[in-house]
C-alpha cells in the first residue's frame, strides 16, 4: 500500500532531474567562494529577487537567524507576530544566540499584523526600553493556514517601517506559493522587504537548503554571521545543484499543489465531525478540527495511518495536510475516501 504522507511539503523527494544536477555539480569550496554552482545559484536567486545579493544557508531557520542577526545587536528588538515561525518554532535562536528581544503582537486571520498594534509596539526613544529595530513577517503565513500578504499590505508596513527607521525581514519560506497563487511575479511580494529568506526544501522539492536575499552590505555581513552559526559548509554545490532545478522546474507546478490542497478542503467541509475555514485555504496548507467530543485527534491520526494516510496531529482537536511535489490528484481522491471511513468508523 502507498504511504501518501501529507504531513508537510518537507518530505517531497528530490526530482530526477535534481538527482542528475547533484551528481554532475561542478564544485569547489563555498567558505573560498570558489564554488561554481553555489555562485549561480545565488545570483539566481538574487536577480529573482531583484536583489543585489544572496547566500544559500542550509535551512529556513539558519536564514531567519542569520538574517535578523544581521540586522540586529544584542539588547535591540523585533517585532513580529504571535503565530510567526520565528516565534514559534525556531527554538528562541534569536534570543539565545543574539540576545534580541521579541516584541510579540497577534497576527490576525489573515495572516497580518495590524498597522496599529506594530505601530503601538514601537518603544518610544529613552533609558528605559530596548530600541526597535526590525519588523518581521511570514508570507505565506503557515500557521493562519499557508494565507498571503499581499503587495498592497507589504507597501504598508514598508510605510511604517520608513516613518520609524525600521527595516524588514520577511520570512518567505513558502513566498513563490504566495506569488503563484496570486499569478504575480514574485518581486511584487519583496520589493518591500530590506530582507528576505525562501526555503528551496518545501514546494520547491530540493533535498535542502534555503536563501537569504538582500543589498550586497547585508549579504557581505550575513556571510561573515552564517559563518559563526556553523554555515560554512565548503563544497556544498550538491545543495545549490538541487536548488537550481527547483528554481528553473518547480515553480510553476506550485498550481497544482493548490488546486489539490483546495480539492481536499472541499471535501473535509462535508465529513461529518470535521470543521474547516474554507477562506483560509488560499495555497498548499489545509488546517482543519475535530468537532467530536468522544473522539481525540490521536485517534483519527492513527486510523488515517492504518488506511495508508499521514497527517499532522497538532492538538488534541487540530489538524494539518500540505500538498506537495509527489501528491497527485488521485492520492487525494484516496486521502478523502480515507478520512471519511475513519470518521465513521470512530462515530459510531
Amino acid at each position: 500500500m502507498k504511504t501518501i504522507d501529507l504531513r508537510s511539503d518537507t518530505v517531497t523527494l528530490p526530482t530526477p532531474a535534481m538527482r542528475q544536477a547533484i551528481a554532475a555539480a561542478p564544485l569547489g569550496d563555498d567558505v573560498f567562494g570558489e564554488d561554481p554552482t553555489i555562485n549561480k545559484l545565488q545570483q539566481m536567486a538574487a536577480e529573482i529577487m531583484d536583489k543585489e545579493a544572496a547566500l544559500l544557508v542550509a535551512s529556513g531557520t539558519m536564514g531567519n537567524l542569520v538574517s535578523i542577526l544581521t540586522h540586529c545587536s544584542r539588547g535591540d528588538e523585533v517585532i513580529l507576530g504571535d503565530q510567526s515561525h520565528t516565534f514559534y518554532y525556531e527554538v528562541g535562536g534569536i534570543s539565545a544566540l543574539g540576545g534580541i528581544q521579541t516584541h510579540t503582537i497577534p497576527n490576525q486571520p489573515d495572516g497580518t499584523l495590524k498597522l496599529s498594534d506594530m505601530a503601538a509596539a514601537i518603544r518610544p526613544d529613552g533609558s528605559h526600553f530596548p530600541p526597535t529595530k526590525l519588523i518581521c513577517l511570514e508570507n505565506t503565513q503557515n500557521r493562519c493556514g499557508g494565507v498571503i500578504l499581499k503587495p498592497d499590505y507589504m507597501n504598508s508596513v514598508a510605510e511604517l517601517a520608513k516613518q520609524n527607521n525600521l527595516k524588514i525581514h520577511l520570512d518567505g519560506a513558502r513566498i513563490f506559493n504566495a506569488a503563484v497563487a496570486l499569478g504575480i511575479d514574485v518581486k511584487e511580494l519583496v520589493k518591500d522587504a530590506d530582507s528576505l529568506m525562501f526555503c528551496l526544501s518545501k514546494g520547491l522539492a530540493a533535498p535542502v537548503g534555503s536563501v537569504i536575499c538582500g543589498s550586497a552590505e547585508f549579504i557581505k555581513k550575513a556571510h561573515k554571521i552564517r559563518k559563526m552559526v556553523g554555515g560554512g559548509m565548503r563544497q556544498a554545490g550538491i545543495i545549490a545543484a538541487a536548488g537550481i532545478v527547483a528554481l528553473e522546474q518547480m515553480i510553476d507546478r506550485l498550481a497544482e499543489d493548490h488546486k489539490n490542497a483546495n480539492k481536499l478542503a472541499k471535501a473535509i467541509a462535508q465529513i461529518k465531525g470535521f470543521s474547516i475555514n474554507l477562506d483560509a485555504v488560499q495555497t498548499n496548507i489545509v488546517y482543519f478540527d475535530l468537532d467530536s467530543e468522544n473522539i481525540t485527534a490521536q485517534q483519527v491520526v492513527e486510523r488515517a495511518k492504518q488506511k495508508g494516510v499521514l497527517l499532522l496531529n497538532l492538538g488534541p482537536k487540530s489538524f494539518r495536510m500540505v500538498t506537495h511535489y509527489g501528491i497527485e490528484s488521485d492520492d487525494i481522491e484516496t486521502t478523502i475516501s480515507a478520512l471519511s471511513q475513519t470518521m465513521e468508523q470512530l462515530i459510531k
